[in-house]
């Protein structure tokens, strides 16, 4: 039987998810260079399969804010599939015997594959959506491709602070706030 949310947990989750907005929100100045991917990966690898809940609050504020329009579909499951990503390799990664070192280099480049492929995910959708060709859906992404490369840049370097927020947000569910 699956353990219910607590009241505290949904408050958590909710505000984790509007962290990641205002996150994104902030660094919109630059573009394809956020924080996303970094608190998808470190939410994953402490809350697992919880981490969804501040995921879809975050794709969902989104929405809102910017409006329920083709752009957002493709959001539902992208942000997915680095998820799944983290879910797979994260047990092994969270082992003692595993140095911080490596696991912070492996986040980099599981966040960075991420945002290097954003444009290649998204593809499908937009090639759906607007009835684009295969040709025309390779011309898309190759349009874009530099977008990707700045998108894999930035979460490579904001993978960094993957392992950081895992060990602060391992130290703060010690606290008991409800006190």
């Amino acid at each position: 039987m699956k353990k219910k949310l607590t009241a505290f947990e949904i408050v958590r989750f909710a505000m984790l998810g509007s962290l990641m907005f205002v996150a994104k929100y902030l660094m919109q100045a630059i573009p394809n260079i956020h924080l996303t991917a970094m608190f998808i990966a470190a939410f994953t690898v402490v809350y697992r399969g919880k981490a969804l809940i501040p995921l879809y609050v975050y794709i969902l504020i989104d929405g809102v804010v910017g409006g329920f329009a083709m752009w957002w579909i493709p959001y539902l499951y992208i942000w997915l599939t680095l998820w799944a990503a983290v879910m797979l390799v994260s047990p092994v990664l969270e082992r003692e015997n595993v140095s911080a070192k490596t696991r912070t280099v492996i986040y980099m480049i599981l966040c960075a594959l991420h945002g290097l492929t954003f444009g290649v995910m998204y593809a499908p959708a937009q090639a759906l959506m607007y009835g684009l060709s295969f040709k025309a859906t390779i011309t898309w992404i190759a349009a874009g491709f530099w977008f990707d490369i700045a998108h894999g840049a930035g979460d490579f370097f904001m993978g960094a602070l993957v392992v950081p927020l895992v060990g602060l947000l391992r130290k703060l569910e010690k606290i008991d706030f409800r006190r």
